[in-house]
């Protein structure tokens, strides 16, 4: 039997404020910078948090991690900015090496308090056994983090009670989507593409000149395009959306 086409997501005002939790600069592009890019058109308020600043990340060279975190936060700042995000923040954590803890879970709770997000956009925390090379462990520590995060940790008062100390008062997420895990949602990104394009080629120190990067991207939204039964020439990015009350 054939399965059901994936609901299309329409902007009606249902959030406000996104916050998107990912592991590594170059992350929240691939996975959903369409998406972000239409968002922000329509008036919504995204922030950025990498848990880790790319340090070990993708290339061949002999830069110390130190200097290679530098150029990829400042890829990182390029790419929101091409989507019009300005808010970009970096946990710090080592690349290669996130788990989920309990001091993870309670740096993103933070954030979540203090952003105050209507929607968290985060990484799949399960793996692909179909896809190996997208179930990075860092992703799936971001997402499992993320996920614990907003579930029960940004909206309990008792959890980590220095934040509540702080002055970081409890907050309930309403909505997740999940980059990377069986969909049951597309965007349409067919107008913001461009957008997509332009923020992952600033990423050059992971992709190089980016010379098949317009080609791959396009085959890969036109394939959720078609999951989600839209119409000739629809671009789509794929999400696991997730109601949380």
């Amino acid at each position: 039997m054939k399965k059901p086409a994936l609901e299309v997501f329409k902007y009606k005002k249902q959030f406000e404020r996104v916050l998107c939790v990912v592991a590594h600069p170059d992350d929240i592009d691939f996975g959903a910078s369409g998406t972000i890019a239409y968002l922000v058109s329509q008036g919504c308020k995204v922030a950025y948090v990498m848990v880790t600043s790319g340090d070990a990340g993708g290339d061949d060279s002999k830069l110390s991690r130190r200097q290679r975190a530098a150029i990829r936060e400042n890829e990182q700042r390029n790419a929101a900015m091409a989507v019009g995000v300005q808010s970009v923040a970096f946990l710090g954590y080592r690349d290669g090496l996130v788990e989920s803890s309990l001091k993870l879970r309670k740096d993103i709770a933070q954030k979540i308090r203090a952003f105050k997000p209507d929607l968290v956009i985060t990484q799949n925390p399960e793996r692909n056994w179909e896809r190996i090379y997208a179930s990075h462990p860092d992703h799936m520590a971001a997402g499992d983090a993320t996920i614990k995060a907003v579930y029960p940790d940004a909206r309990n008062p008792h959890a980590f009670p220095r934040l509540l100390r702080n002055g970081y008062m409890p907050h309930t997420v309403p909505e997740v989507w999940v980059t990377g895990s069986e969909p049951n949602m597309a965007v349409d990104i067919t107008k913001y593409f461009k957008f997509k394009v332009a923020a992952l080629s600033q990423h050059v120190s992971q992709i190089g000149d980016g010379a098949e990067l317009e080609d791959r991207l396009k085959s890969w939204a036109v394939s959720n395009a078609e999951a989600a039964g839209m119409k000739k020439n629809r671009l789509a990015e794929t999400f696991r959306r997730i109601e949380t009350r």
